[in-house]
């Protein structure tokens, strides 16, 4: 199967990934981050013990869609 890839005239796939809850493993988490960069996705890691809340606000902030 192909890979997207963003063409010259579109802007990359932008996501948020982030690591909700009290557990610290995010070994997961970054394995995807770097799977979605080597697609040529642009990847915003906000990190480990993120409340639900602080997650939408960073995706709002960061305009993830």
């Amino acid at each position: 199967m192909p890979r997207a890839k963003a063409s010259a005239k579109t802007a990359p796939i932008r996501v948020l990934i982030a690591k909700p809850g009290l557990d610290g493993h995010d070994r997961g988490a970054k394995v995807v981050a770097r799977a979605l960069r080597d697609a040529g996705m642009e990847v915003i890691y906000a990190g480990l013990r993120q409340t639900p809340e602080e997650i939408v606000r960073a995706a709002i902030e960061e305009d993830v869609t």
